[in-house]
């Protein structure tokens, strides 16, 4: 059984309310993978910090004119960085449901078995461990992955590696264990 996801990444994809006729409207999981709180608080005092250095350079500036342009960019920056979606999707109409890494797409079907990776264990299964041919969806500060196994022994992609704050949630939605 060959399976072609070629077409699951779509440049403009379509937003999930457009496409119930593959997928329920309503994910059964849901999760974005939000930077840690600290950052927040780290980037706005480089911005800070970076400001203030601007003003002693510069006498002639009005003075909050650094803060105003500054300021947004640790806030572009840092929701950049946050914008990963891991959702899971049930199946309508007999179809098969999907899983939402990111903008990649996979069909709930194509799933053999699910296994979750520790923070400790996540080093090695990114490193010596890794296939290169593997779908990997990490986020540094994220500690726990979830394994997911494919059933197409023809697939070019063995398994997916995706980063996730709760693994024991996802890998019930997905339904295998």
């Amino acid at each position: 059984m060959h399976r072609d996801y070629s077409g699951c990444v779509s440049e403009n994809p379509q937003p999930a309310s457009l496409r119930t006729d593959r997928v329920a409207a309503a994910p059964s999981y849901s999760e974005r993978l939000w930077v840690p709180l600290w950052w927040w608080a780290a980037g706005f005092v480089v911005a800070v910090l970076i400001a203030v250095e601007v003003n002693m350079g510069v006498r002639s500036l009005i003075k909050w004119l650094p803060f105003v342009l500054l300021l947004p960019f640790p806030v572009w920056a840092l929701v950049w960085l946050s914008r990963v979606r891991v959702e899971v999707f049930a199946g309508v109409g007999g179809a098969p449901g999907e899983l939402r890494a990111g903008r990649a797409h996979l069909p709930l079907d194509a799933i053999s078995r699910v296994a979750i990776v520790p923070g400790t264990a996540k080093s090695a299964a990114l490193g010596r461990q890794l296939d290169p041919a593997a779908y990997v969806e990490h986020r540094t500060w994220i500690k726990p992955m979830v394994l997911i196994v494919l059933d197409d022994p023809d697939d070019p992609t063995p398994y997916w590696l995706v980063s996730t704050r709760r693994p024991t949630e996802l890998a019930a939605a997905l339904g295998k264990k």
